[in-house]
């Protein structure tokens, strides 16, 4: 395959301890090979072998940052809760709902009814609008089937949706996302379930994480540690929903499994806190989530701060509580709602994004990295937090190819 070298931009490499805010090149170059990164750095010193053969893209001074991750989603469903909306706004509370027979359980019946081709059409919609802003790795959660057959047929489509987009896309095995309606009064017995799907979909090929909701209209910690344990013995990776709705001790539990993330976190104690600092695990930000809701209680950011926590952000697709397909708005608002700084929003779109799903091939611009980065029609990073309803993105270039 042919080189390539991408010249005249300011680069963003997001490395850490980079000299410069955002590791940020000025008069830049990236040169790939294949699908990785050969080569990144001011072009004064671009090797030689570079300046002969290789096709050269010249952006025109344009801003190139890693592609953005979305860490965080369950972008396959059926149906939609507008209805819950209004009902929302009219003072029901997210429990209230949910303990109505609505939220995840409607949303269940939908996703169980409609056909996997139907469930690809509309996800595929959800994912091209995110790979609009700039998405070239996206997380997909299950647990709107809740039973084998259902859970197995939406991991299949987060795998289908991966190969017709060209993009990256992990499948997270959520079956602890809520009690389906046959299981009513018996969560246990329903864990019991979960447990037991759990090695037919990973032996299918359709799990590469497994996530739990432990609060208190979810699932205990005791039945989160049954469900890690499961994942455990399969050698799978575990992240969490935690501390949303109170705080339940779940960062801890996780943190003892080394869980790669922990999400939401709107409750999250020092305790917590402390738990991930040591397990390495990343607190994922979902502030459509806290909009949507309109939440009061900020995620502590200062403590995550103060216990190097790495934070990343993310969408939060879903239909019930962030039915939001922008990243970019997800940086906005993680900057004005949490106070993040715009060089800590990116960061939690990239480098902490792929820490937070356990890939160190990408999320920054360096040799030997997976070569997926974005040309933005801006002039400097903190641009693409600042603007909001704003499509700056001029090509998306995903393992060395223009998508």
């Amino acid at each position: 395959m042919t080189a390539q070298v991408w010249c005249n931009a300011r680069v963003a490499t997001m490395l850490p301890g980079a000299p410069a805010p955002y590791g940020l090149i000025d008069q830049a170059c990236i040169a790939v090979e294949g699908g990785t990164i050969a080569w990144v750095g001011p072009h004064a010193e671009l090797p030689e072998a570079w300046r002969r053969g290789a096709i050269e893209h010249d952006v025109g001074g344009a801003l190139i940052t890693p592609g953005l991750i979305d860490c965080h989603t369950h972008l396959v469903w059926g149906g939609d809760r507008a209805r819950e909306f209004e009902l929302r706004l009219q003072g029901a509370s997210y429990e209230d709902i949910a303990r109505a027979g609505g939220g995840i359980v409607s949303t269940v019946k939908a996703t169980r009814e409609a056909s996997e081709d139907e469930l690809l059409a509309q996800a595929r919609r959800r994912l091209r609008a995110l790979m609009q802003d700039g998405v070239t790795t996206v997380e997909i959660k299950s647990g709107y089937g809740l039973s084998e057959e259902a859970e197995a047929k939406c991991l299949r489509v987060a795998r289908r949706l991966g190969q017709a987009e060209g993009v990256s896309v992990r499948t997270t095995f959520l079956g602890a996302h809520a009690l389906p309606p046959e299981y009513a009064g018996h969560s246990d017995a329903y864990i019991d379930e979960v447990v037991r799907m759990l090695p037919a979909l990973h032996g299918a090929g359709l799990v590469d994480a497994v996530d739990a909701f432990c609060e208190r209209i979810g699932f205990s910690v005791e039945q989160t540690r049954r469900v890690f344990d499961a994942a455990k013995a399969l050698g799978l990776p575990v992240k969490l929903h935690a501390e949303q709705l109170s705080d339940s001790a779940g960062t801890q539990l996780a943190a003892s499994y080394r869980a790669l993330s922990c999400d939401h976190l709107e409750w999250l104690s020092e305790d917590g806190a402390r738990a991930m600092a040591r397990s390495g695990t990343v607190a994922v930000l979902l502030p459509g989530a806290f909009y949507f809701l309109r939440d009061t209680r900020v995620p502590p950011i200062e403590l995550l701060r103060r216990h190097g926590v790495p934070m990343a952000v993310s969408t939060d697709c879903n239909p019930g509580t962030s039915p939001c397909t922008s990243l970019l708005l997800m940086l906005n608002m993680a900057c004005t709602l949490f106070r993040l700084t715009p060089e800590e929003a990116l960061a939690g779109a990239t480098r902490h994004a792929a820490q937070a799903l356990g890939l160190d091939d990408r999320g920054v611009l360096s040799t030997g990295r997976c070569a997926d980065f974005v040309v933005w029609d801006v002039k400097h990073p903190a641009e693409l937090s600042y603007a909001f309803g704003a499509s700056p993105r001029l090509a998306t270039v995903v393992e060395g190819q223009v998508r």
